[in-house]
């Protein structure tokens, strides 16, 4: 096992220029671990019998019901969990570089759910994965299964639904700042024999699958968030929010990417 300074000398090595060969001949480290510190520097962390709210005797919900909610609306987002070859399972939560306080709130909400406490990231090309390891990730998250989500039902428990009803405006957080945005929309109208241009803030959620979209607009309603479907090139996958009311809503309590 290989410290943390051992592996960023050896990545900046091999920044350099440096190849592979003369990079192991200096740091004694083979060259697979190198190319393996290239996708995820910090060590794997040790599995521990970390207690779990869901699967222990009297199954509970998390102890952070606002963190997991906002956890919950990314993961259906921009989520996924995928088996470790040894033991447990890796969430994984992509988040554009240009959002630094999005990944920061993300780390925050992997680490207040993963019952170890921990998260780490992993640097991709034009955005950071968030990543926890747990072998309950799929206890907190039952939607996880095999294929894509839109190809495949997402139907939350019960207990799900009590947290969203408990914490609706972190799970919609979330599902923006994994698959939506706010921009400045734009028109035209006349005014007073000129044309002139008008802008107004507009709220957009895209998502391929039925159930989730479902699960955004139905908690946009219980919010009393007016929304509409916009159709594009005949896919009915984007909700937009654009009443001046409901965006002043959208705005107190979910607000742009940062």
């Amino acid at each position: 096992m290989y410290d943390v300074g051992t592996r960023e000398r050896a990545l900046a090595l091999v920044a350099q220029g440096r190849s592979l060969n003369s990079v192991s001949n200096e740091t004694g480290a083979s060259r697979s671990a190198i190319r393996s510190w290239q996708s995820r520097l910090d060590p794997l962390p040790r599995m521990r019998n970390t207690p779990c709210a869901r699967c222990g005797p009297m199954a509970m919900a998390p102890p952070d019901t606002a963190a997991y909610s906002y956890l919950l609306g990314l993961y259906l987002g921009d989520g996924c969990i995928s088996p470790h070859r040894r033991a447990g399972y890796f969430l994984r939560i992509a988040c554009a570089d240009a959002w630094r306080g999005l990944i920061e709130a993300c780390a925050a909400a992997v680490e207040a759910t993963n019952p170890s406490g921990k998260s780490s990231r992993v640097q991709e090309v034009g955005y950071v994965s968030v990543v926890g390891y747990s072998r309950h990730w799929p206890c907190l998250f039952p939607q996880h299964g095999p294929g894509r989500k839109h190809e495949r039902a997402i139907v939350l428990e019960p207990w799900q639904q009590e947290i969203v009803g408990a914490h609706p405006w972190e799970f919609v957080r979330g599902l923006i700042h994994s698959d939506g945005c706010r921009i400045i929309n734009w028109t035209t109208r006349m005014v007073g024999g000129e044309r002139k241009r008008y802008e107004y803030p507009r709220y957009f959620f895209t998502n391929v699958s039925d159930d989730i979209r479902r699960l955004y607009t139905d908690t946009l309603d219980t919010l009393g968030v007016r929304w509409t479907h916009c159709t594009r090139d005949g896919n009915p996958y984007n909700i937009s929010v654009a009443r001046k009311a409901s965006v002043a809503l959208m705005d107190t309590h979910v607000g742009p990417k940062y």
